[in-house]
């Protein structure tokens, strides 16, 4: 017993031994890929073959040799029998395409660890499509337009994907024609020889089919009528494919069911079904079920959050929901958001000094930065008919702008947005609110020429505000959060008068217009623009003796940031005004010094603005799944129009760099941008406890002497700048 336990304990402690002798076997039987490249290949690019094999490339960590010596990175392993078989991986890819007589050779440098593999590809000419007839589909489809919509066409290469594609492609538009069951042949005659194909897609429609019966599963507390309401796909419409995507999405939308699923009952024509002919003089038996199936999320949720925000600083904020409250669909959502907690508002600057500081000593925070927003909304699914929704809501909000206003207000809203589940739904929306907006005494003297007390306390005051607004949203983008391909087109429109409830001082127009455009370039970069513009039309009031066209602070345009001009920081784009309350006058030389101490900025923004933006986005050299680089040009500016109704004045144009990081939230975006323009000037005011005085009307503070780098601005953003 004794020997044994010596010989289990020997056993034991050789173990790690053994293990350790076989991983550094295995790391000389095994040969890291340090490089993996394509030589020869037009027709299919490198990620394409890349993807096909089952050799990979090491990490850039691993491979580049600059750096791959201290040991980080992914390494993959060489392993020779998988990379014959990649040979016959790639030819048969080429053949799929349509590369029949491609020949895929291989050079490969090994040495003791490491692999140097190069794939050389002589792709041939490739056989081409030369007939494509396309059958079955005469008097169900305009033949000539569908063809000319087809992935493959005349004098492509003969590939098999995308006949595969466009088979795919008569069908859907059969089964959105009133043909379920519609399927079609492929059938082609390809010669090698003469690289030449001739293709023919033969549909089968089948019989066309209306809907019959709507059967509805999984319905706890929602009632049906409901859920039928929401369907696009009634009985006795005709059959369309798209009629059941559409109903499981606007289900979907609901937000009261966590599954939905909308499917034929028969995955094959019903045995009973007549001819076409009989089908369509509308035979009882030309129908087909569909199935509506469900499953209820829970009726009442609770959220909280807390979150941290370079202008909001720390925030929280909470929420109650009540699904399907007092039945039709209906949703109850309540909530709460507080921002700026322990923070004053930062100043509207750029770099790393535009981050919100909480608590720290050289913050300045009362209970009077802290913003809020309380709310209840009662939503309406389907409103008048299906295509349609309405919501209606109460609110609380105190909301500010550092340096520039501080809105607090209580007041309602309701609105309706017309055809919600259509790619250009129209929102019609009416509020109304009980507040008032304070700003910076300097800021009405400066722009409405209101320096008196008593206008700028009537300014203040509290008093009613109401708008209609319509807004019509265009989105065609691929991804909401990082888009590569489509086009956004947002148009707002504001009206405000006493015909609507609002106050004499609360009268104007305000139009709001902006394009974004995205082309993906390959298939990492993207190339994407933006227009944005907006005007306001106001009324003019009597004030103080004067006509002044009065817009509130919190309505005005302005510019600059991470999202619009990133040459300027965070509302730093367009009029201003600066703000001193000391002054100091020597008297002792020939001629009178003036110096103006403690010397502030305000933004008082506009009520014209213009922004163009271009930029072009591509991957990274290193870590290009994690990281991509930035190009960009900004162009825009904001201003003070007078009584013409077009005038573009000192156009900015700020160009720059930036890289963006992925994240689970997003991405992380850093620019860089070149502001080479001095400094925007504005009227000087020496403002004391008691008045108001301009001293100087157009003053900026000195920008001579900055260098290159002093004239780089640091903007930092979650997400792209549009």
């Amino acid at each position: 017993m004794r020997c044994a336990s010596c010989l289990l304990l020997v056993a034991l402690l050789a173990a790690p031994s053994v293990l350790s002798a076989q991983n550094q076997e295995r790391e000389r039987s095994e040969r890291v890929v340090r490089r993996l490249k394509f030589v020869g290949n037009h027709a299919l690019d490198d990620y394409t073959l890349s993807s096909a094999i089952a050799t990979t490339n090491s990490s850039t960590f691993a491979t580049n040799p600059l750096v791959r010596w201290l040991g980080l990175g992914e390494k993959r392993y060489l392993d020779e029998l998988e990379f014959r078989r990649d040979v016959v991986r790639l030819l048969l890819l080429y053949r799929q395409s349509g590369y029949m007589t491609a020949v895929v050779d291989t050079n490969v440098i090994r040495t003791t660890r490491d692999a140097y593999i190069t794939f050389r590809i002589y792709e041939g000419d490739p056989v081409r499509v030369a007939r494509l007839d396309v059958q079955g589909v005469a008097g169900i489809l305009d033949t000539a337009q569908l063809r000319r919509t087809l992935p493959l066409q005349v004098g492509d290469a003969f590939n098999r994907f995308l006949l595969q594609a466009s088979a795919d492609t008569i069908a859907s538009r059969l089964r959105n024609s009133g043909y379920p069951y519609a399927e079609v042949l492929r059938n082609f005659d390809s010669e090698a020889g003469v690289l030449r194909a001739e293709v023919t897609l033969e549909a089968i429609p089948g019989a066309p089919m209306r809907v019959g019966e709507v059967m509805i599963q999984g319905l706890k507390d929602v009632d049906t009528g409901t859920v039928r309401r929401l369907l696009t796909v009634h009985p006795g419409d005709r059959y369309r494919q798209d009629a059941l995507y559409q109903s499981q999405r606007d289900l979907y939308s609901m937000g009261v069911f966590r599954y939905a699923n909308v499917i034929l009952v028969d995955s094959s024509p019903p045995a009973h079904s007549g001819a076409a002919g009989d089908a369509a003089n509308g035979a009882s038996d030309s129908t087909v079920r569909v199935l509506v199936q469900v499953q209820e999320g829970p009726q009442h949720r609770l959220r909280f959050g807390l979150g941290y925000g370079s202008v909001d600083c720390l925030r929280a904020q909470t929420g109650w929901t009540a699904n399907d409250f007092l039945g039709g669909g209906r949703t109850l959502d309540v909530s709460a958001r507080l921002s700026k907690i322990g923070g004053g508002s930062p100043p509207p600057t750029t770099g790393f000094s535009q981050l919100c500081k909480p608590f720290f000593s050289d913050t300045l925070w009362s209970v009077d930065t802290l913003n809020y927003t309380l709310g209840a909304t009662l939503r309406q699914p389907a409103f008048i008919s299906r295509a349609h929704s309405a919501s209606v809501g109460v609110f609380a909000e105190r909301r500010s702008e550092a340096a520039i206003y501080t809105r607090i207000a209580v007041g309602a809203n309701a609105d309706v947005t017309i055809n919600a589940r259509r790619q250009v739904p129209v929102t019609i929306g009416y509020g109304y609110s009980v507040g008032r907006t304070d700003a910076e005494p300097a800021v009405y003297c400066s722009v409405f020429r209101l320096c008196d007390s008593a206008s700028q306390v009537f300014l203040r005051d509290r008093r009613a505000f109401g708008a209609i607004t319509i807004t019509t949203v265009r989105d065609r983008v691929n991804n909401p959060l990082d888009p590569s391909e489509g086009s956004l087109v947002t148009a707002t429109f504001l009206y405000a008068s006493r015909l609507v409830g609002s106050d004499s001082s609360y009268e104007f127009n305000r139009a709001e217009f902006e394009v974004s455009h995205y082309y993906p370039i390959g298939r990492r970069a993207v190339f994407a623009w933006r227009v944005r513009g907006g005007t306001i039309l106001p009324q003019k009031i009597t004030l103080s003796g004067q006509r002044v066209g009065y817009v509130p602070p919190d309505q005005r345009f302005y510019g600059g940031g991470p999202n619009s001009v990133r040459g300027y920081g965070r509302n730093g784009l367009g009029p201003r005004v600066y703000i001193s309350d000391s002054l100091s006058i020597d008297n002792s030389g020939p001629t009178p010094d003036t110096t103006f101490y403690h010397v502030t900025t305000a933004p008082t923004g506009g009520n014209s603005a213009f922004v163009l933006n271009a930029e072009l986005r591509f991957p990274s050299p290193i870590f290009a799944q994690r990281m991509r680089l930035g190009l960009f040009v900004d162009v825009g500016q904001v201003w003070e129009r007078g009584d013409e109704l077009v005038a573009i004045q000192g156009v900015r144009v700020t160009p720059g760099a930036g890289v963006r990081f992925t994240t689970p939230l997003g991405p992380v975006r850093v620019d860089v941008a070149y502001n080479g323009y001095p400094a925007e000037s504005g009227p000087l005011l020496l403002q004391t406890a008691d008045s108001i005085v301009q001293k100087r009307s157009d003053y900026a503070p000195s920008s001579a002497g900055k260098s290159f780098w002093q004239r780089l601005v640091l903007q930092l953003a979650v997400g792209q700048a549009f």
